[in-house]
């Protein structure tokens, strides 16, 4: 079943959430044509990022049955799970993506996937693994009854070129909130996004939203307002710091 998007549910919006939102997902690719799965299709799984837009970020080994798939057919489609833990899983949120998946020696995409998964820095530099970004053509997203969407790309990616100058600052301002900030960023983790234990960081930064990370345990902080500069960052960093403190206080 498909809608018309209302002002209560807009599903770019709602997929872009969860692939900023979830560190993993399943990868299904075409069996290459000397490979067992020839033609068929084959699904793994693989830990994600995202650019900036919410175009996803991934590091595979060379060795591996989906990457050798990709040298014959780039076309990819990626499963994100938002049901884990539900007590009904389907009437959860979850999204597929279709695209074309491209070996990327972009800087920003390295940055961005190793703040997201820092553990993989030890891997990141052997020559059989290799970074891989991917256009998205299209994605199906589910999200309970009447929320189920086909979407074109341009639909689900953000368009950051009005966000230039945050998407620069990103590192600056993930490194100020991990060293002078540090318990803020604690604050929106246990009071803003419902986690607990200490030692949250944030390892990124977009306009629509901060993300957290405490050992394999991950969390989005979503902004009220768009940012698109460093100083709409901040302001919406400072006003969700007090709304934290508020619910502190109650």
């Amino acid at each position: 079943m498909s809608g018309t998007p209302t002002e209560a549910f807009a599903p770019g919006r709602a997929a872009r959430d969860l692939l900023r939102g979830l560190d993993r997902a399943t990868l299904a690719t075409i069996g290459h044509p000397q490979g067992p799965a020839a033609g068929e299709p084959y699904a793994s799984l693989v830990l994600a990022a995202v650019m900036a837009d919410a175009s996803p970020i991934l590091l595979i080994s060379t060795l591996a049955d989906h990457t050798r798939n990709l040298g014959a057919d780039p076309r990819v489609s990626l499963l994100y799970d938002g049901t884990v833990g539900l007590a009904e899983p389907l009437m959860g949120a979850r999204v597929s993506v279709q695209g074309r998946a491209t070996r990327s020696d972009d800087p920003a995409a390295r940055a961005r996937y190793l703040a997201r998964h820092p553990g993989a820095a030890m891997y990141a530099g052997f020559r059989d693994f290799a970074f891989y970004t991917v256009e998205i053509r299209a994605a199906h997203i589910v999200a309970g009854f009447g929320r189920i969407h086909w979407l074109e790309g341009d639909r689900l990616r953000d368009d950051v070129a009005d966000a230039a100058a945050l998407v620069a600052a990103e590192p600056e301002i993930v490194g100020h909130m991990n060293a002078d900030h540090a318990d803020a960023v604690q604050l929106y983790a246990t009071r803003l996004c419902g986690r607990s234990g200490d030692g949250w960081t944030m390892t990124g930064c977009d306009p629509e939203g901060a993300d957290l990370r405490r050992g394999g345990e991950i969390a989005r902080l979503v902004f009220g307002q768009r940012a698109t500069t460093p100083d709409d960052a901040r302001a919406e960093l400072v006003r969700l710091v007090k709304q934290a403190r508020q619910s502190t206080a109650r």
